[in-house]
């Protein structure tokens, strides 16, 4: 079993959003000052059933600035509605900007890929790996919420095999395809031919 990284449980706030009222938790990594964020709805007691779970990792361009480029912005707000909707879950929200190699290595990649090369292509051209996140903090965090079993909302095996290995009890996953258009299709297209994400031919 993976060894989770040493990050604590920090502080929790009420968070009313456009998409419904949530609960938000810090979590800091005590030696490197790392931050990671559970954004969570009906909580308050420990869950009895699988709970709604999504691994999200920072996209400052899409979660913030609505960018076109990627899928992230989309994925996320879809996430907190379908949470806010069944009433309980929790979005695990990773500060892993750019897959891991940061923000100013995600732009660097954006100008090559700017140049006709797709986003695996960039990363390993910047002598970056093509994704650099870890998850090893998720069974830490879904511990302090006492989330013992998850429906994960991904098309990403490598998140699943990451709980799982974990030893978070994964019931089901969720797919989870919005946010196409006409400027990140081919994004889209690399993640599936290249990164074995979970999307059907009719996606595209």
């Amino acid at each position: 079993m993976v060894k989770p990284v040493p990050i604590e449980f920090i502080a929790t706030s009420k968070l009313p959003t456009a998409f419904g009222d949530f609960k938000i938790s810090v979590f800091q990594d005590p030696q490197t000052g790392e931050e990671h964020v559970a954004l969570s709805k009906g909580l308050e007691t420990a869950p009895t059933a699988p709970v709604l779970v999504r691994i999200h990792s920072e996209c400052l361009t899409g979660d913030a600035f609505g960018s076109l480029k990627c899928d992230c912005g989309p994925q996320l707000h879809n996430t907190m509605q379908m949470i806010n909707d069944a009433g309980q879950g929790v979005i695990l929200y990773l500060r892993q900007e750019g897959r891991g190699i940061g923000l100013t290595n995600k732009i660097r990649a954006y100008a090559l890929q700017d140049q006709g090369h797709d986003t695996v292509d960039a990363n390993l051209m910047l002598n970056l790996p093509a994704d650099a996140r870890t998850y090893d903090m998720c069974s830490i965090m879904l511990d302090h919420l006492a989330v013992k079993q998850v429906k994960l909302i991904t098309n990403n095996p490598l998140k699943l095999k990451a709980l799982t290995d974990l030893g978070v009890d994964v019931t089901d996953r969720v797919p989870l395809t919005v946010g196409l258009n006409e400027f990140n299709a081919d994004y889209l297209k690399t993640k599936h031919d290249r990164m074995s994400h979970m999307y059907e031919k009719e996606d595209f």
